[in-house]
């Protein structure tokens, strides 16, 4: 602390008040340069201090707030309480604790460092993780504690991790697989790098795995595990290895599951059967029709401990297996084949057939089957009205024509009806109107005209003689294509009577 100005000396401005103040003035800036600089023990550049290997076994007091980088690795700290730091160093981005002997973390240890990215705890002597030992770290994006002792996590041990990405758990005693970091309310959304490597873990949650989305399976590192080796495994390393997953391709002699041939055709299918060498990579469907989609490469029939699983269009949609559970619309049965019931337009998508194929398989072969519901006329619209470009073409074609002919007949009938003339050749066209043409020569071809007419009268209806003259959808009626000939058929009689009255 700068020391405070003694009252009396502010009594009087003379030589030794300006001498006084001098001296205070000194002791202040002093103040200040110690404040601000590097602890004793450690090596500073700028905005980044390292203590690393220093046999510290706290943390040095007074840093400075400017700070954005502090290694404090290979020391001998034990312990990081709440009060490590006596300041708010909210600068501070990136902080090493790696290679000392730290047991424990308090909860809310990392309060004073609000906008950490990179924190790293490897190499200590953590068996457990508490509730709330990383809480406030919304930032965090990279967080390190592989090579400690941690056999469990406590629920929401990472919750609030919103921008958590890369996460380092290898060499430690887990012994289950931390599905909460992807699924529930302590799930991690942005996290697509996950080491687990040299762990305990023998199972693995297969069906949840392949529900993950692609950026999130392709970061998961399972190498040094003792997994036990069932079909569900080897299906999901198969299907990873096809994806071309780094995990797999990186580390592929680390996994246990490198057996012979005869232990990988007990997970893929009858040697008696025959693989499906004429399955269609695509699928076509209407809205409401029931598919069923063989897996490709599988050979029938299968065995029991064969397992398939689809894995759905879209990342982060459901993978599905035979559970035996028939009241979904979409259902794994017992060969392996996907069933969908009454399809939907959502359904259209690529799907992927999870199964062991064994290890001499094509490498063309293909693992996806490409589901399309409908086509370009328009969701919703029924078979009937979809069609064929021809029967679209023949149907609007008729129906154009109908219309046409029915304006000819119309017009016909109102300009080119012969009609009875009054006053004679050169009196008008009288009761016609001023309309009419004069196609009268005399009474006797008004007559015949009359005679030729049937019954006299003026208008007809024309009938398609069909009880049903055409088809109504919900959205898009089209005219029946039996209709339509009726009506030509029936129109063009009528036309050639008018034009006989016009000859005569």
């Amino acid at each position: 602390m700068c020391p405070v100005v003694p009252q009396p000396l502010c009594v009087s401005i003379d030589g030794h008040f300006m001498v006084t103040l001098a001296f205070l003035l000194s002791m202040c800036l002093s103040c200040t340069t110690i404040t601000a600089a590097c602890p004793p023990p450690c090596l500073c550049a700028s905005d980044i201090i390292s203590c690393s290997g220093r046999n510290l076994s706290t943390v040095p007091p007074d840093l400075p707030g400017y700070i954005t980088r502090l290694d404090l690795s290979h020391n001998v700290l034990s312990a990081l309480l709440l009060d490590w730091s006596d300041r708010r160093l909210d600068r501070l981005t990136a902080l090493v604790l790696s290679r000392n002997a730290i047991t424990h973390l308090a909860p809310d240890a990392f309060a004073p460092t609000p906008h950490l990215r990179h924190l790293d705890l490897s190499s200590n002597g953590l068996s457990w993780l508490n509730a709330s030992a990383f809480h406030g770290l919304g930032e965090l994006e990279v967080l390190l504690l592989f090579g400690n002792r941690i056999s469990q996590t406590m629920a929401g041990a990472f919750q609030g991790l919103n921008s958590l990405e890369r996460l380092y758990l290898g060499r430690n005693r887990l012994a289950a697989f931390p599905l909460e970091l992807y699924q529930g309310d302590g799930a991690l959304p942005r996290l697509r790098f996950l080491d687990l490597s040299m762990n305990m873990v023998r199972q693995v949650p297969v069906q949840s795995l392949l529900s993950l989305a692609t950026w999130q399976q392709g970061g998961i590192y399972l190498q040094g595990n003792p997994l036990v080796c069932d079909c569900a495994l080897r299906a999901m390393l198969e299907y990873w290895e096809r994806r071309q997953y780094r995990p797999l391709l990186d580390f592929r002699e680390e996994y246990p599951c490198s057996l012979g041939q005869e232990e990988w055709l007990n997970c893929s299918g009858s040697p008696q059967g025959g693989f499906h060498g004429t399955v269609e990579v695509s699928c076509q469907a209407e809205p409401g029709d029931w598919l069923m989609v063989p897996c490709p490469g599988v050979s029938l029939p299968l065995r029991e401990e064969v397992v398939v699983f689809w894995v759905t269009p879209g990342d982060g949609s459901p993978a599905l297996g035979v559970t035996g559970d028939q009241s979904s619309r979409l259902t794994v049965l017992t060969n392996g084949t996907l069933e969908i019931r009454g399809a939907l337009l959502e359904d259209s998508g690529t799907y992927s057939c999870v199964a062991v194929r064994g290890r001499h398989r094509s490498p063309n072969e293909t693992l996806e089957v490409t589901v399309s519901v409908g086509n370009t006329s328009g969701p919703g619209e029924s078979r009937e009205e979809r069609g064929s470009g021809g029967e679209h073409f023949n149907t609007a074609f008729t129906t154009l024509a109908s219309c046409v002919v029915s304006i000819i007949l119309v017009l016909l009938y109102l300009y080119l009806t012969p009609c009875r003339c009054h006053g004679g050749r050169a009196g008008g066209v009288g009761g016609c109107g001023g309309r009419a043409m004069l196609l009268c020569a005399d009474p006797r071809e008004v007559e015949l005209a009359d005679r030729r007419v049937t019954g006299g009268k003026r208008v007809a209806f024309l009938e398609t003689g069909d009880e049903h003259p055409h088809k109504c959808s919900a959205k898009h009626p089209v005219m029946d294509t039996a209709a339509t000939e009726g009506i030509l058929k029936n129109g063009s009689r009528a036309l050639e009577q008018v034009l006989e009255d016009y000859v005569a």
